[in-house]
């Protein structure tokens, strides 16, 4: 199914949404954002039967950053803030709330805003000849979509501070030996590996996963002691979920479980 400038295919439970502008590489519009928070509608709706989310650019490109041209809402008009409040940001927080795995297969290159879309993923899978970008300070502007908080917390400071400050692009395999990235495989084989794991998540204990990803995003926030509540809390969640029961079932009978996502 299509929305404005994005791509939305479901086959079984996972969920492939691909940015589609090729011609600007992916660059995001608020048309562009607002056909994306169509989308994660259509996924996080019960009906869509979707436990996994896979998040990829069409054409070479998995996304450029905003769109600069005239009235395509890009940061290169008016108040480049007030368009991060009123449409970047909502749609960060639904990637942040999803309640399912979220997967990004970064199919080549990842700028400016772009890179903090990539970075979202629980799973960050490259192909070799992607790269990432810091790109704001070729234009005059800071990092923005969360990446001044991502960035640190995957690298360190030092390395997010070069990358910031320098804005030279960072290979998928560099990337990997940071620690910025999960996989990278060969460019035509991506996508394939990309469906793999997202399959395997699906077939998984998907309460359980969405409660992980929460455990993990409130974790640096959190004091140590607010952490145990929250694993409290979650831990309580998904022990009274079907999957629980049916893990437990098949741990017993010595055979591969049966979840079902409930």
């Amino acid at each position: 199914m299509e929305f404005e400038r994005v791509k939305l295919d479901i086959q079984g439970p996972v969920a492939t949404l691909t940015l589609n502008h090729p011609e600007v590489m992916n660059a995001v519009s608020q048309e562009m954002l607002g056909g994306l928070m169509k989308a994660i509608d259509r996924v996080e709706s019960p009906k869509s039967g979707a436990r996994c989310l896979v998040m990829t650019g069409e054409g070479r490109g998995f996304c450029a950053g905003a769109n600069l041209q005239p009235r395509s809402g890009g940061e290169g008009s008016g108040d480049a803030g007030s368009v991060l409040e009123t449409h970047y940001h909502p749609f960060l927080r639904r990637l942040r709330e999803l309640p399912m795995p979220l997967i990004t297969a970064v199919n080549g290159a990842a700028a400016g805003v772009g890179m903090s879309f990539a970075l979202m993923g629980d799973l960050v899978l490259c192909a070799r000849s992607a790269y990432f970008l810091q790109a704001f300070r070729r234009i005059g502007l800071v990092p923005d979509g969360g990446s001044t908080w991502l960035l640190p917390r995957l690298v360190g400071k030092m390395r997010a501070m070069e990358l910031s400050m320098l804005g030279e692009r960072l290979p998928a395999e560099k990337a990997l030996e940071w620690g910025l990235v999960t996989r990278v495989f060969d460019d035509s084989e991506l996508m394939n590996h990309a469906r793999e794991l997202a399959m395997e998540l699906a077939n998984g204990p998907t309460v359980a996963l969405g409660l992980i990803r929460r455990l993990y995003w409130e974790s640096d926030g959190n004091s140590y002691e607010e952490q145990l509540n929250l694993e409290r809390q979650s831990q309580r969640r998904a022990g009274s979920s079907a999957d629980f029961q049916e893990g437990v079932r098949a741990f017993l009978e010595k055979r591969p479980a049966k979840f079902k996502g409930e």
